[in-house]
């Protein structure tokens, strides 16, 4: 396996930059520029040369496999940030045998197949690289820190356990010490099932990176544009007083209290129009409703089931029905407790901040490990039972990466940084 080099810190120009190497041959490249390496683990000054020209005086460590973060021989290069400087000592590693530089998440996925972090931890690494707000970044790092493959682990073991008496009894059942009673592998067997099915039904980890998606809608000249620009604090959308001036979706994007939301005006929705334009804007607010998770409804009449009901523009007109929130975006009015209650509605949608979260693999490959615990239960056949529980440890050994998921971890590590 080839030796690898890349730059594992920010993009330059920056202070420091760290260039890391992973690979049998790690070593031996850091000598040939640097001389006599230091202790493992002991950052020591060194001047790096490479063809009897000095590229720059850099801190070296290394960190022996396997006892590493790729379980490899690793490397460490803490060279001054500048463009100049990285490209030379890059060209430098470049031109001894055996290095060429890692490709996207390359060092996580060694890191995979040393045994150094599973896969769950690698996509919990994946999402914590991606995150761009508090909530994705707590998630993210409880998974990357090895919650999911616990939980996953947890359920294993109880797994093998019923297994190992399925067998037993199959294998023994003529003993007097084996107990032959399959009632109790049933229940253990079902209870199982109920608690992964508990985790699948979760919201996944993908609302969190994806937005909850917000659609105002209402009749024209309802106040939606206003209100959209008044909650992202910004002039997203024009506004006029002018009806029907919104023609097309309009989406904002905006993150508050740690969550990402997705803002989108909407044309005035109408029972009929003479007008093309405005018949496309309607058909677009129509499949805007369809796909929103919060839906703030500014219209005078009954709103949808389930959306959140906004009395707008309320500096200037009679209190509304009650049960609606009353907002004015020139003065301000209502615009906090009309976020207290788009949060509400959001908590609902959002994996719960203090318990793991599973991504979309994850939840297909669980919800398939809980359907065959629950055909086991059910099973009285014990060979049937036994294939069962081989199919729930297989889906088991998947979402942790113990089976083969090759083309997924291509996937996977193309969204990587090349310092990962």
């Amino acid at each position: 396996m080839d030796t690898i080099y890349a730059v594992s810190s920010g993009a330059p120009p920056a202070a420091i930059a760290v260039m890391r190497l992973s690979g049998e041959g790690a070593f031996a490249a850091v000598r040939e520029l640097a001389g006599d390496l230091p202790e493992p683990r002991r950052a020591a000054l060194r001047a790096l040369r490479h063809d009897g020209t000095l590229l720059d005086r850099a801190l070296v460590l290394i960190f022996p496999g396997p006892d590493s973060a790729t379980g490899e021989d690793l490397a460490e290069l803490h060279l001054h940030g500048g463009r100049a400087v990285i490209r030379a000592v890059e060209a430098a590693l470049a031109s001894l045998p055996g290095l060429r530089a890692a490709e996207p998440g390359e060092f996580t996925r060694r890191a995979l197949l040393h045994g150094r972090i599973d896969l769950s931890e690698a996509e919990g690494l994946g999402d914590l690289l991606a995150a761009e707000t508090e909530t994705q970044r707590r998630t993210a790092i409880r998974s990357a820190e090895g919650a999911v493959r616990r939980e996953v682990e947890g359920w294993a073991a109880r797994l093998v356990m019923l297994s190992a008496q399925v067998e037993a009894i199959l294998d023994h059942s003529d003993e007097d010490d084996v107990a032959t009673d399959i009632v109790p592998i049933h229940a253990a067997a079902a209870q199982l099932a109920n608690e992964i099915e508990t985790v699948v039904e979760r919201p996944p980890v993908e609302r969190l990176r994806d937005g909850i998606r917000v659609v105002l809608a209402g009749p024209p000249n309802a106040g939606k544009s206003t209100l959209l620009n008044a909650l992202v604090e910004r002039d997203a959308a024009i506004v006029s007083p002018i009806a029907g001036t919104t023609r097309d979706r309009i989406e904002a994007p905006v993150v508050r209290d740690g969550i990402a939301y997705l803002l989108t005006d909407t044309a005035g929705l109408a029972d009929s129009t003479d007008d093309a334009i405005e018949a496309i804007g309607i058909e677009r607010a129509r499949a805007a409703l369809a796909e929103a998770d919060i839906i703030l409804w500014l219209g005078d009449n009954d709103a949808p089931d389930g959306a959140i009901a906004v009395h707008s523009r309320a500096d200037a007109r009679e209190a509304g029905p009650a049960g609606r929130v009353a907002v004015s975006a020139r003065t301000g009015q209502g615009i906090d407790a009309l976020w207290n209650a788009i949060a509400e509605s959001a908590d609902a949608l959002l994996p719960p901040p203090d318990l793991i979260a599973l991504n979309r693999r994850q939840r297909t490959l669980c919800a398939s490990a809980a359907l065959s615990l629950r055909a086991a239960a059910g099973e009285a056949n014990l060979l049937l039972a036994a294939e069962h529980f081989r199919s729930a440890r297989r889906a088991f050994d998947a979402v942790t990466g113990l089976a083969d998921v090759e083309a997924m971890l291509d996937a996977l590590f193309a969204r990587f940084c090349i310092g990962k």
